[in-house]
């Protein structure tokens, strides 16, 4: 490593963690003059689904609107003033268009801009082909064949097209569909000269970009310890700062809100990473047990310890479909026994459109879900609040015929003047059915995508790595309770006293991160919060196998909870379909603790 090198490091600013995140991020970003670069991540799965029916309906459409007309319309000027470069997947469906409708704002502004374009992830071309391939083609949870009606289908593009597109001079790179942590590795690529074959480099960039990706989940958004977390109006949205040899500090705009310190970092790298073993990516495996992460200063971390290993041969590939029609519906119910009276007033509107659609023929729904908001139904046995004197009833169902959903619509309000007393407010009026959009998941060769960057009127293309046969690292032995608890030696607490957590999703699996609060309770917490006792204690939303996963660098633990978000994303008809209240159902569970053990906290 040659001395500039050793001595260079790259600011970079994560801007956007999703289509729909604050306008504030971008302009803080800018306006510090703490960054180099600027990213934004727009893309999930249903935003995709979200992008090919607004292209379908709009040509010149399909991408995220919000980074051209909100976002880059506020910095545009700053960023080519300050020279900051600006990589970003709102490309959607239609990066093109998004490039053609930023070039349009850089010419009404007087400005002159390089903007570079990712294309290559687009599947759809492929799906024919694919349907008659030996051995067809199974979705990764469930082994389910290819759905006919096919809404869009995109591969998780890697690192190495951003890269290409900066060496090649762009100040702006626009992609489509892929990994949300790639913009921040394809701009250390770039900027340090890593090769894809720099594995240990390549997951610590990853991870760099894991943190930010975000947005402020990062710098205190989400923390379990929430009151602790200053200043949520003006929170800071986050900033790393990497090496070259790939260690990095995380931190925020000087004098911004939030909270930066190992614990909310923490919660943040586990995040939806599932086997912290084996972080699946396409340009690098990552090992993350080995992290260690270290309060350096006042809201600022270093973080450093990731390891890679060679990709696997595979991208993989997010197909959303169609299947039916799907509402749900809302009554407020006030009183003594407010919610047995919900739950009796959602068990008799189901009844009574069960039996109409019987009777008109329709068929039965294809789904149903009766949720009683305010009441803890979500803890299911392990609910405290079951008086409240105030809730929500929550009814979704599916069906296939759209008539079926305006029938069941129309059968709400009547709860109003027919059943409960209390019985109010309909949430904003009758619902209305929509498109019940579902994800596939699936795997696709490498060889079978030829991603490339499109500018200044020349298409480059990219050579990516094929990668490598890849065996999945032996399933962690099972956890057991290995020392009796001594009733007389211990208290019982909420596992929220003894530790941090956060929680997200992958499909139809939860994925639960557990930090501990003191070195000192690790090894109880070994010892005693075992996959088994997770399981039982969440057992009325988790259907499969709870698996744990040792996190020894932070002191933590990641439980793999499978089958637990009743079909997961836009399959779920639960209240919190992505599982971001897992983590609080968790940590809510009791404990117990030695005394000289909870002292220590």
């Amino acid at each position: 490593m040659n001395q500039a090198n050793q001595n260079k490091v790259v600011r970079i600013g994560g801007a956007s963690g999703f289509w729909g995140d604050s306008s504030l991020g971008a302009p803080q970003l800018v306006g510090s003059g703490q960054i180099d670069y600027l990213v934004f991540d727009y893309l999930a799965e249903l935003t995709m689904s979200i992008l090919a029916g607004a292209r379908l309906k709009k040509p010149e459409l399909g991408y995220a609107t919000d980074f051209v007309s909100v976002a880059m319309k506020q910095v545009l000027k700053d960023v080519v003033d300050k020279g900051i470069r600006v990589v970003s997947n709102a490309g959607g469906v239609n990066p093109q268009g998004c490039a053609a409708a930023l070039q349009a704002l850089a010419t009404d502004m007087g400005l002159s801009l390089k903007i570079a374009v990712v294309t290559g992830d687009d599947v759809m071309p492929l799906l024919p082909a694919l349907r008659e391939q030996d051995p067809p083609v199974r979705e990764l949870q469930s082994g389910k064949p290819l759905p006919e009606k096919v809404v869009s289908s995109n591969a998780y593009l890697g690192a190495m097209p951003v890269k290409a597109a900066l060496d090649a001079g762009a100040q702006v790179v626009i992609t489509g569909r892929c990994v949300d942590s790639a913009v921040t590795l394809g701009v250390l690529m770039h900027e340090f000269g890593w090769t894809s074959d720099q594995y240990d480099l390549l997951a610590a960039a990853s991870l760099a970009g894991h943190i930010i990706e975000c947005g402020c989940q990062a710098t205190g958004g989400l923390h379990t310890d929430w009151d602790r977390v200053p200043d949520w109006p003006h929170i800071g949205y986050p900033i790393v700062e990497c090496r070259a040899n790939g260690d990095f500090v995380v931190t925020k705009p000087t004098g911004t809100g939030g909270l930066i310190t190992p614990a909310v970092v923490g919660e943040q790298m586990l995040y939806e990473i599932g086997d912290p073993r084996a972080y699946l990516l396409p340009d690098v495996i990552c090992d993350f047990t080995g992290v260690m992460i270290t309060q350096s200063s006042d809201n600022q971390v270093t973080v450093k310890g990731a390891k890679g290993s060679a990709p696997t041969p595979f991208y993989k590939v997010s197909t959303t479909y169609m299947e039916g029609f799907k509402i749900s519906a809302q009554l407020t119910i006030v009183g003594l026994d407010a919610a047995r009276k919900a739950q009796r007033t959602g068990d008799a509107i189901l009844t009574r459109t069960s039996e109409m659609l019987d009777k008109l023929g329709l068929g039965a729904f294809s789904g149903i879900n009766v949720e009683v908001l305010g009441a803890e139904s979500c803890y299911g046995p392990n609910a405290q609040t079951c008086s409240s004197r105030e809730v929500i009833l929550r009814v979704t169902v599916t069906h296939k015929r759209k008539e079926a959903l305006d029938l069941f619509a129309r059968e709400v309000a009547p709860a109003g003047t027919s059943w409960s007393p209390g019985t109010t407010g309909s949430g904003g009026g009758r619902s209305s059915a929509s498109p019940s959009i579902r994800q596939f998941a699936f795997l696709i060769d490498k060889t079978q995508l030829a991603p490339q960057v499109q500018m200044d009127g020349l298409t480059m293309d990219v050579t990516v790595p094929p990668g490598q046969a890849w065996t999945p690292p032996p399933a962690p032995p099972a956890s057991s309770v290995s020392a009796a608890v001594n009733e007389t030696d211990t208290v019982e607490v909420p596992l929220v006293r003894l530790a941090w957590a956060r929680s997200g999703d992958k499909g139809d699996t939860s994925n639960i991160g557990i930090i501990s609060r003191h070195a000192d309770l690790l090894p109880w917490l070994k010892s005693h919060l075992t996959a088994d006792r997770v399981a039982a204690w969440l057992a009325h939303l988790v259907k499969g196998p709870v698996t744990r996963y040792e996190v020894p660098g932070i002191g933590a633990f990641n439980f793999v909870c499978e089958q637990a978000l009743g079909g997961g994303g836009m399959a779920s008809l639960r209240n919190d379909p992505l599982g971001k209240g897992m983590g609080q159902i968790l940590l809510s569970m009791p404990v117990k603790v030695p005394a000289t053990l909870l002292n220590k906290i």
